[in-house]
């Protein structure tokens, strides 16, 4: 028992370093990009279009939007790290080597999904620090920004792994960030707050999973939310729960991993 533990205790660090390492070492594409991207966020949102929107309960444009745009970071990168680290691995078939070896599924879906993780978290500290330059960063609960953040990287860690086991190309890794991650964080309250919008597009806006998300985080970080932080973590944690059961299911079975 105990050397099959130790067992998958290697196995689990050798795939998280060889995630890790593989997003490393071309950090000019892996963390660089998001830094621009939320500089022109930034830049267009935050300083021209913001001074015209003036304040959202008491905090400027940029602050509030901030929340948003990290989010939004973290959870693109996580989902892209595994997405394309699992299609790489069926890609050039040495997904296979894991496979036949005596290492549990958990142990790979594990390693991939921590992958994913530290990249995301990678991300979101050097968003941090680019913004420090256009925001009056505040932590009103620094644990629970922490856990928001881990608990929404892996969740979109695990939706990309998902992903890599059903993709059979490259076209297909890109559909659900295309079709549907990218509308839903727009959608989720980034760049707005629920309160601004009519009725009936509030009671649409609040079947939007992201939605929870943003408002958690914001909370976290500024003290303010549309939704209740209560029922934000029991979406994120419910949403964790049941991706991760697919994901071992699907593994389990084979599913885009054996022909």
């Amino acid at each position: 028992m105990e050397n099959n533990l130790n067992l998958q205790l290697i196995a689990y660090k050798t795939i998280v370093r060889k995630e890790v390492l593989r997003f490393s070492r071309i950090w000019k594409q892996t963390l660089i990009p998001p830094v621009i991207t939320n500089i022109l966020y930034f830049i267009i949102f935050g300083n021209l279009i913001g001074e015209r929107i003036g304040e959202i309960e008491k905090f400027s444009y940029t602050d509030f939007i901030f929340p948003g745009l990290l989010l939004m970071s973290v959870i693109t990168h996580s989902y892209t790290n595994t997405v394309s680290s699992l299609y790489i691995s069926k890609y050039h078939r040495y997904i296979e080597e894991l496979l036949v070896s005596p290492i549990q599924n958990y142990t790979i879906l594990a390693g991939f999904i921590t992958g994913g993780v530290i990249r995301g978290l990678s991300v979101g500290i050097v968003v941090i620090l680019a913004a420090q330059f256009f925001v009056n960063f505040t932590v009103y609960n620094i644990l629970l920004m922490l856990t928001v953040i881990t608990l929404s990287s892996t969740l979109f860690s695990m939706c990309g792994f998902l992903n890599g086991l059903f993709a059979n190309d490259w076209d297909d890794i890109n559909v659900i960030p295309t079709f549907i991650m990218t509308p839903l964080t727009y959608l989720g309250g980034i760049f707005f707050s629920i309160s601004m919008l009519p009725g009936i597009w509030q009671d649409l806006a609040l079947i939007n999973p992201i939605l929870y998300l943003i408002n958690a985080l914001r909370y976290s970080m500024l003290g303010i939310t549309d939704v209740s932080v209560t029922f934000s973590f029991l979406i994120i944690i419910s949403f964790n729960i049941i991706v991760a059961s697919f994901c071992l299911y699907f593994l389990n079975i084979g599913k885009g991993l054996r022909t």
